[in-house]
């Protein structure tokens, strides 16, 4: 078995600047592996090691994906090869695009179970991993918050409304975990160093066969802000009229 983790080499949307006019500016954000891939990288290692089994890092995303941080980045968290687009033409492509070339890298890396994290950091669209699975061809499980090997496949346990149910799986699957399915771990300075001597391979976007999907946006704005009355109570009475005015808007 080998196993495929998907990762996005993502910008921290804590550090993106929202201007007036509702458009996001990401130029101050610091990329990194978004936290929700961390998870799915650790649980993905988790699931390969005991059997000596190959984890395959896989990935599109902008030129800097393939910067000597951003596989350092992936690689010493435990994957023993990358596989990546990284081209700035991604960033005009819609995550179907995206998607397509994600399952066509999974084809070439030769895995039969790709697990990815709950959502991307930065679109946090949900969509990615049953995208890849239509693509593939394979089932789609999501909210999956354990993984175990069995004898002749997975044994996942997968959240739904009301609890959880254990289902047995054989046969190529695409799993989405959940951030608390495993612990990450921090790399050290000796994950960090190896990481380096890892191969990982850039694709070129013209040796990948994608379907062009036009997505133009037709405009921005920021979200309307909660409304406020912005009312100002002053006197020995203040308290007692703020408690009818808190009445009155049904607040308390």
């Amino acid at each position: 078995m080998t196993i495929a983790v998907a990762y996005k080499w993502a910008a921290d949307p804590q550090e993106a600047q929202v201007g007036e006019d509702g458009t996001v500016d990401w130029s101050r954000a610091k990329p990194g592996v978004a936290e929700y891939d961390a998870v799915a990288v650790e649980a993905a290692r988790l699931l390969a090691e005991p059997a000596a089994e190959e984890c395959v890092a896989v990935s599109v995303g902008p030129a800097a994906t393939g910067s000597s941080l951003a596989r350092k980045g992936i690689m010493s968290r435990g994957a023993d090869r990358g596989l990546a687009v990284a081209d700035d033409a991604v960033r005009s492509w819609p995550t179907t695009q995206q998607a397509e070339a994600l399952a066509a890298l999974v084809g070439r890396s030769g895995a039969d179970v790709v697990i990815t994290g709950d959502t991307s950091v930065d679109e946090n669209a949900r969509m990615m991993s049953g995208l890849v699975a239509g693509f593939l061809g394979w089932p789609c499980l999501q909210m999956v918050s354990r993984i175990t090997r069995t004898d002749d496949g997975l044994e996942l346990v997968q959240a739904v409304a009301g609890g959880t149910r254990t289902l047995h799986v054989t046969g190529p699957v695409v799993v989405a975990v959940t951030s608390d399915c495993v612990p990450t771990r921090v790399p050290g300075m000796k994950e960090i160093l190896a990481a380096g001597r890892k191969p990982f391979d850039v694709v070129a976007v013209e040796d990948l066969t994608t379907t062009p999907v036009s997505l133009p946006v037709t405009g921005a704005r920021r979200p309307d802000g909660p409304r406020r009355a912005r009312r100002t109570l002053t006197g020995p009475d203040a308290v007692a009229d703020l408690v009818a005015a808190l009445h009155a808007d049904q607040v308390l």
